[in-house]
């Protein structure tokens, strides 16, 4: 399984809406935001139930011989200590970042829906991203800093990234 993460607005979703084309039948991309809103009942618990639901539905898609990349916001902590952990051989993580100035620039310019218009809800995402530049998780994640990077160049990034994990080593 891989893991496409990294804080709000550093193309997570952008990413994920191009990179099916580019990895063809070799995965299934998946949107985790899909399922967020029903999940938001336990966030004593880091949200478990959302990460046990996508964990369970990444497993199902894996018994089919195809791997799973998910993308959305998790950390290896969120995914690591799950009794789901057990269903994959190995979960890689590419996290993306960009720099604080930027990825404000990017939150406060989303429309007035997404409500980040909060400016507390920017400084977390700003503190999420210093962590995952600066936090060494087991199993490490790998970053891609996408502040001067196209929407076109990340995606192939992320999916040579994948690819070369696919590879028969």
């Amino acid at each position: 399984m891989f893991a496409l993460t990294g804080p709000s607005g550093t193309g997570k979703s952008t990413v994920c809406r191009g990179l099916g084309a580019l990895l063809g039948d070799h995965a299934v991309v998946l949107e985790q935001d899909v399922l967020w809103i029903g999940a938001l009942r336990d966030p004593e618990d880091d949200y478990g139930s959302f990460r046990q639901t996508w964990l369970r539905m990444a497993a199902m898609v894996n018994q089919n011989g195809r791997p799973t990349v998910l993308c959305g916001t998790v950390a290896p902590p969120q995914f690591e200590r799950r009794p789901e952990r057990a269903l994959f051989s190995d979960i890689h993580y590419l996290a993306l970042v960009a720099d604080d100035d930027v990825l404000a620039r990017r939150l406060r310019g989303r429309p007035a829906w997404r409500g980040w218009d909060d400016e507390q809800r920017i400084a977390d995402m700003l503190a999420f991203n210093t962590w995952m530049k600066t936090t060494e998780t087991d199993p490490p994640m790998r970053l891609l800093d996408t502040t001067d990077a196209t929407v076109e160049d990340t995606t192939k990034a992320v999916a040579d990234w994948v690819l070369g994990h696919l590879k028969p080593r």
